[in-house]
Parts: C-alpha cells; sequence; structure tokens
C-alpha cells in the first residue's frame, strides 16, 4: 500500500521538527530521545522518498548514509594510529642519501 506523497510530507516535517526539538532539549551527549527522534526521520524519510517515487516517479536530492558500527569506527582510528607512527621526513632524507642512477643523454 503506498502512502500518498502529502501524507508522507506531513509525516516528514513533524518527524523534522521532534528531531529539532530533541536535539536542542539534549540532556546528555547520548540522549536517548535524540537517537529515538533520529530513528523517526530516517523512517519517515524513507517513507516519502518511496511515495514519491511510486506516486510521481521523482526523488529527492538526498539519501540517507549507510549506519556505521562502532567496530568499523575503532579499526579506521587503529589505521590513522598506524600512520602517525611513521616518520615520512626520515624516509624522504633516506631516499635522498640514496646514489642517483647517471641520466644517459
Amino acid at each position: 500500500m503506498t502512502v500518498e506523497p502529502r501524507a508522507a510530507l506531513d509525516r516528514l516535517v513533524a518527524a523534522l521538527e521532534a528531531h529539532h526539538h530533541a536535539v536542542a532539549t539534549r540532556r546528555s551527549d547520548d540522549d536517548p530521545a535524540v537517537d529515538d527522534a533520529y530513528d523517526v526521520l530516517a523512517d519517515a524519510y524513507e517513507v516519502y522518498e518511496e511515495s514519491l517515487a511510486t506516486v510521481f516517479g521523482e526523488v529527492t536530492p538526498f539519501y540517507l548514509a549507510d549506519e556505521v558500527d562502532d567496530d568499523d569506527d575503532e579499526e579506521d582510528d587503529d589505521e590513522d594510529d598506524d600512520l602517525e607512527d611513521i616518520d615520512f621526513d626520515d624516509d624522504l632524507e633516506e631516499a635522498e642519501e640514496q646514489p642517483q642512477p647517471a641520466q644517459q643523454r
């Protein structure tokens, strides 16, 4: 069953307002109200996008980012830490000290 685009838009606008309110009245960095409002907003957007596509053959210029697992973030942080340990200046100095082959004319 397809939701009417106007009804889906009204739900999306209400979800945007609820998300704004949750963020503006956040009680802590990990306030569950903000997470809940985020999820409702994402769902409302998906319903709106689907209803536009079904009824009008149109889409919005927006997309929902893929959820990132915390484990993935930790792996990326580890890779960044590894790069911080590399002293690129020493590698460059060593390369400059190596004898260069004579260029032929």
